[in-house]
Order: C-alpha cells, then sequence, then structure tokens
C-alpha cells in the first residue's frame, strides 16, 4: 500500500515539476523557443555595418526607432546614426521624442550654456534620458557647436508634449520680451505645477490669448509654438483617444521641426522615437504614417529589434526599475545573432525580390517592442512586448542588435 502512495505521489511530483519547468520556460522566452530563423549565410550577404547607412536622395525627414528605451545600444545609436546624417548628408537638427521646452534647455547648453551635459539631459523631462549615453550625444553636439562656423552649428528639438513647466517659463520669458502681458499667464503656475485654481478649460483659454497676442508680435515664431505645445498638453487631457492624438500632434511639431530648418536652409532632420511612433503603420495613424503620406516619399525610416534583451524598466508593482530579460521571437534578430553578427543593418531595398529573406520581410511577424512599464503579467502574455507586423510594411530598413544591455539612469 506505502508502495503504490509512493508511486502516485512520485507521478503527481513528476507532473508539477514538468508543469512548473514548462511554465519557467515559456515565461522566460516567451514561448517554448526562441523562434524561427532565415538562412544565416543568406543575411549575411546582404546585412551592414551602422557605419554603411545611405538614404535616398529625396529623404527629407529620417527617423530611426528604438524597439525600447531601457537599452544602452538603442541609445548609443541615436550619436552613431546623428553623427553620419550630419557628415554626408548635410543634417544640423536633431529632434527627439522629448519634452519641446526640456529640448529647448539642452539646445541652449549646446550652444555654450551654462551647466553639464547630464543636468541638460536631465531638463528633457523623462528618466530614460539621464544617462550617460543621452550626454555623450549633446556632449557630441556642444563640441561640434565651438568648432562650427556661422550657421553651421547643431540644433536639438523635442516634438513631444507631455511635460509642460519648461515651455511654460520660455513662454513667459518670450512674452516679456516681446511687450505681451503676463499677468493672467502667470496665474496658471505655481512653482513647478499647474496652479489649482484653473482647470485644464481655464488653462487653455488663457494660453489661447496669450498666443493670439503673440501673432501679432514680430520674431514671434518659437514663442508662439512655446505656447502651442502647452495647447497640447491640455488637448491631450482631454482626449478621447490619447495615442492617436499624441501621435498627430507630434507629428505636427516634427513638420514645424522641419520648416524652421528649412529657413535656414537646411532640407532635412534627423528624428528620433520609439519604433510605435516613428513606424509607419498600417493599421492607425502613427506619427510616421501621417509623416510619410505628407512628406511624398521624403520620410525614411530605420527600425531597430533585438533578439534579446536585458532591459531597464518601471515597475509600479515594485515602486523602481528593474532589469527584465525578454526575448523577441523575431526570425531576423535571430538570424543576425546566427550569423554572427552583434549590431548590423539590413537595408530591405537591397534584397532581391525572390530571395527567403524578401518573402520573410513582407510576412507578418513578431519583433520586440517594449516602451515605458513593467509588469509580470507581460510574462504571461508575450504579444504585449511584440508587434506581429510586415517589417518592410513598417520600416525603409532595420538595425538588429543581439544582445542589448541595460541603461544605468543617472538619480543625481
Amino acid at each position: 500500500m506505502k508502495t503504490k502512495h509512493f508511486k502516485i505521489r512520485y507521478i503527481v511530483l513528476s507532473l508539477l515539476g514538468a508543469i512548473l519547468l514548462a511554465a519557467f520556460i515559456f515565461m522566460h522566452f516567451g514561448g517554448f523557443s526562441t523562434g524561427k530563423n532565415a538562412n544565416p549565410e543568406e543575411f549575411a550577404k546582404y546585412a551592414q555595418s551602422v557605419e554603411d547607412i545611405t538614404i535616398p536622395e529625396n529623404t527629407r525627414i529620417i527617423a530611426l526607432g528604438e524597439a525600447t528605451h531601457g537599452n544602452v545600444e538603442f541609445q548609443q545609436l541615436k550619436l552613431d546614426v546623428f553623427k553620419q546624417m550630419v557628415n554626408k548628408y548635410n543634417m544640423r537638427a536633431f529632434a527627439l521624442e522629448g519634452d519641446f521646452g526640456g529640448c529647448e534647455q539642452v539646445n541652449r547648453y549646446i550652444h555654450g550654456g551654462k551647466g553639464t551635459a547630464q543636468a541638460a539631459a536631465a531638463a528633457i523631462g523623462f528618466a530614460i534620458y539621464r544617462t550617460d549615453e543621452m550626454a555623450k550625444l549633446i556632449s557630441y553636439m556642444r563640441q561640434y557647436n565651438d568648432n562650427a562656423a556661422e550657421g553651421d552649428d547643431l540644433r536639438f528639438y523635442g516634438f513631444d508634449m507631455q511635460r509642460y513647466a519648461h515651455s511654460f517659463h520660455f513662454l513667459l520669458k518670450f512674452c516679456k520680451e516681446l511687450g505681451v502681458d503676463t499677468k493672467n499667464l502667470k496665474k496658471l503656475m505655481d512653482g513647478e505645477e499647474w496652479s489649482s485654481e484653473y482647470d485644464n478649460s481655464a488653462r487653455m483659454e488663457i494660453i489661447t490669448q496669450v498666443k493670439t497676442e503673440l501673432e501679432g508680435k514680430k520674431n514671434a515664431a518659437q514663442a508662439v509654438h512655446f505656447a502651442d505645445m502647452l495647447l497640447q498638453y491640455c488637448e491631450l487631457q482631454v482626449g478621447t483617444n490619447s495615442s492617436t492624438l499624441r501621435d498627430k500632434l507630434m507629428a505636427e511639431n516634427v513638420e514645424w521641426i522641419l520648416q524652421q530648418e528649412q529657413q535656414l536652409g537646411y532640407e532635412r532632420i534627423f528624428v528620433s522615437g520609439h519604433n510605435s511612433h516613428v513606424a509607419k503603420w498600417g493599421s492607425f495613424d502613427s506619427m510616421g504614417k501621417l509623416l510619410s503620406n505628407k512628406t511624398d516619399n521624403g520620410y525614411y525610416v530605420i527600425g531597430t529589434d533585438f533578439y534579446k534583451t536585458n532591459c531597464n524598466l518601471p515597475s509600479s508593482s515594485l515602486g523602481k526599475r528593474t532589469n527584465q530579460i525578454f526575448y523577441s521571437h523575431s526570425p531576423l534578430a535571430k538570424t543576425a545573432k546566427m550569423a554572427g553578427l552583434e549590431i548590423c543593418w539590413l537595408n530591405f531595398r537591397d534584397i532581391p525580390h525572390d530571395s527567403e529573406l524578401a518573402e520573410l520581410i513582407l510576412q507578418y511577424t513578431y519583433m520586440g517592442t517594449l516602451g515605458e512599464r513593467y509588469s509580470w503579467l507581460m510574462r504571461l502574455i508575450p504579444p504585449s512586448y511584440r508587434m506581429f507586423q510586415p517589417p518592410a510594411v513598417l520600416y525603409d530598413s532595420m538595425i538588429f542588435v543581439t544582445n542589448a544591455n541595460p541603461i544605468h539612469i543617472i538619480t543625481e
């Protein structure tokens, strides 16, 4: 009798162990393997280094996507690719998915302003930019400007509207310089936060009044845009579909940046943002799709992906940022790994139409995409950190990182 009970207990424990092992494998890899792959030898024929990146002559906006915000390599790529755009294509504008007012702080720093590159990066307003990688980008731009001829300087823009403090203070400063009454405007803020005495509609009414007065002034284009950024922030608070609205507003802001650069004699700008924003989606009106439709094939986007990421993400349940490992299940990224390529660029236009790769980039396939949040539920639902789309529909080319490492956020 004891032997029979022992056997039953052994079977139950073995089954339980097998289930736990299967669950661990699934939750770690996002499946029971790391996905499919293409022919590594064929992939290696068309894969190039990041230094080999070229863009079509008619390009007006080149966008670099990020599969994640929390990896060193994707932040480093901002500087690596932007340098090439400066040297090869005469670009002088870097536009970031960051607070417009905070990015103006950076712009003033790279033009000789006081402080440090780290402090300038912190002004952008998002934790993901308080890194050594962003400080290096800012330092490069400042050093370039120190030696640049007049009119050949680099400029730093932001096209996001999710922060308002810096934009408000710049608007206040411009109003004073241009002789616009700021009595009512000042009442809207209590320190670095909105005053609780005014609701969203009241803020919009006062800011609109200020904007109208600014539009009657000479040389007030930048001041008007600061007012627009604050109005966009307010509009976002009441929007019924905030994600789609945000992309629409960001697209408008990128167009404004392009116009500013063209007035200075430069026909191209460089844009950096998350893959989900810069991609030319077919399913919803992303920033990239809107810009692509408006620029008559003048929009060129480089997407990014990882085979494996150890990504720095904020966790609401833990109350802190943590490093989490994920696999994209992208057959292209896995093939890059199998070909022994740590970081490589694949230009879709170079791939022959009758090849295996051409078929793969046009098929719906998994690609990694991590935003600014982590939940243990993501382990149970792999599609929550992957997109299932045809790569060549979203992007013109892609950069693959085999092993992406976590950023270190500077807290000082």
